[in-house]
C-alpha cells in the first residue's frame, strides 16, 4: 500500500482535494461565536478609547527606573488611580486622563518631575479636545462608506452583484471580529488603530478578488459543461489558489508579527503596538474569511440559480450522489491540460461530456463510465493493411 504523500507535498503538487463547502455550517458557526461573543462585549463595556477620541491630558518624562505600578501608586493620591500608563520606548512614560483643572494638571506635571528626577519644564504635557476624536471618527465613516460604494461598483462590474454581495459581507465579518476583539481584549484604539484598521480592509478584498477571479475562470470552463455542479467549481477554485493564499498571508504576517514582537515588546516601541495589533488582527481574519466565508456565502447565492440547481439534480440523479471534490492535478486531466496520470495526454471525454482518465480510475465517482479507445487498423501509422488476393 502507497504511503499518502505530506500535506506539504500535496499543496505545493496541486493534490488537495479540501470539502470546504461540504463544512461551510461549521465556518459559519465559528465565526458567529466570536462575533456574537465581541458584539456582547461592545454592548457590556464598549471599546476603550484612547484620549485622543474621548479628550483627555497627557503626560510624558522620560523616567527609565520607574515601573508602570510604582507610578501608579504615585499619581493614585492626586485622583489618577485609573489613569492609562505605558511605556513609549527608550525610558519614556505616558500617563493619560480625564481632563482635570489647571491647579490639577499643574500638580501632576511636578510629582511626575520628582519621580523621574527632573524639572517640572522636562515633561511634556498635551492636552487633547473631544472634538478632535469626533472629526477622525466621522473621516473614517465617511471613508469606510466610500471604500464599500467603490468595491460593490468595481467588484458588479468586473465579475457579477453576487460576488460584490459575498465579498463585502466578508469585509462585514473582518470588521465585526476585528472589532470585537479589540472590545474584549481592552486594547487602546488610537488614530493608528484606525489607519490599520482601514488598510486591512482593502488586503482582505485583495485575497477575496484572487479567489472570485478563479472561480470565474473554472466557472466558463469545467461548470458550463455541466459536468460540475457550482459548489464543485468552488471547492477545485479554492483547492488550486490555496497554496497562494497561505503564501500571500504568510509573507504579509510575519513583517507585522515582527513589529508586535521585536519592536513593541523588544525595543520597547509600544507605539506600533496599536498598529501592528490592528494589522495583525485584520490579516488573520482577512485570510479565514476570503476561503471560509467569501467563497461559501456565493455558493449560497448562485445555487440558488435555476441553471446551477437543476445541474445539481441531474447530478444526483444520475450517480446517486455528487462526487469527491476534485484536485487541481486531475481538474487539468479533465480540462485537456494532461496535468496527471496521463503520460501528458489529454482525458478522453465521453459523449455526454464525461472525463475518463487515461489508463486510471474515473476523475469524479460516480459519474464516469470508461470509453475504449479506438485501435489502429494497420501496423504502420494507421492505415489499412492490404488485402491478400485469393488465386483461382
Amino acid at each position: 500500500m502507497a504511503k499518502k504523500a505530506s500535506l506539504r507535498h500535496r499543496l505545493y503538487h496541486g493534490e488537495t482535494s479540501f470539502d470546504f463547502m461540504g463544512r461551510k455550517k461549521i465556518w459559519f458557526g465559528i465565526s458567529a461565536l466570536i462575533i456574537l461573543a465581541g458584539v456582547f462585549s461592545l454592548v457590556t463595556q464598549g471599546l476603550n478609547l484612547g484620549i485622543d477620541f474621548k479628550g483627555g491630558t497627557s503626560w510624558t518624562v522620560k523616567a527609565p527606573h520607574e515601573s508602570v505600578a510604582s507610578l501608579r501608586d504615585k499619581v493614585r493620591p492626586l485622583g489618577l488611580g485609573d489613569a492609562t500608563i505605558q511605556t513609549t520606548g527608550n525610558g519614556f512614560v505616558k500617563v493619560s486622563a480625564k481632563h482635570s483643572s489647571q491647579a490639577k494638571e499643574a500638580e501632576v506635571t511636578d510629582t511626575l518631575a520628582k519621580v523621574a528626577g527632573t524639572t517640572p519644564q522636562q515633561v511634556s504635557v498635551n492636552d487633547v479636545g473631544p472634538s478632535w476624536g469626533k472629526a477622525v471618527t466621522n473621516k473614517a465613516e465617511k471613508a469606510l462608506v466610500v471604500f464599500f460604494i467603490l468595491i460593490t461598483i468595481y467588484i458588479s462590474f468586473r465579475f457579477e452583484w453576487k460576488m460584490a454581495i459575498a465579498a463585502i459581507v466578508a469585509v462585514i465579518h473582518d470588521i465585526l471580529i476585528t472589532v470585537g476583539i479589540y472590545s474584549i481584549s481592552r486594547f487602546a484604539v488610537t488614530p493608528g488603530t484606525v489607519v490599520a484598521f482601514l488598510t486591512i480592509l482593502g488586503y482582505s478584498l485583495y485575497d477575496t478578488i484572487v479567489v472570485f477571479d478563479r472561480i470565474e475562470e473554472n466557472t466558463r470552463g469545467l461548470s458550463a459543461s455541466g459536468r460540475m455542479t457550482y459548489s464543485d467549481t468552488v471547492n477545485l477554485s479554492m483547492n488550486q489558489v490555496l497554496m497562494r493564499s497561505l503564501n500571500t498571508s504568510l509573507v504579509a504576517i510575519l513583517p507585522v508579527a515582527s513589529i508586535l514582537g521585536i519592536g513593541a515588546y523588544l525595543l520597547g516601541a509600544t507605539a506600533l503596538e496599536d498598529f501592528g495589533l490592528a494589522l495583525l488582527v485584520g490579516l488573520l481574519t482577512g485570510a479565514y474569511s476570503s476561503i471560509f466565508i467569501a467563497s461559501p456565502v456565493l455558493v449560497l447565492l448562485k445555487e440558488r440559480e435555476p441553471r446551477y440547481a437543476a445541474i445539481r439534480q441531474r447530478l444526483l440523479a444520475k450517480g446517486g450522489g455528487i462526487g469527491a471534490p476534485l484536485t487541481p492535478a486531475a481538474a487539468a486531466v479533465m480540462a485537456g491540460g494532461g496535468g496527471g496520470g496521463g503520460g501528458g495526454r489529454a482525458a478522453r471525454v465521453e459523449s455526454d461530456g464525461e472525463p475518463i482518465g487515461e489508463g486510471g480510475p474515473p476523475l469524479m465517482p460516480g459519474r464516469a463510465r470508461p470509453v475504449p479507445a479506438s485501435r489502429p487498423h494497420g501496423r504502420q501509422g494507421g492505415r489499412p493493411r492490404p488485402r491478400k488476393k485469393r488465386r483461382r
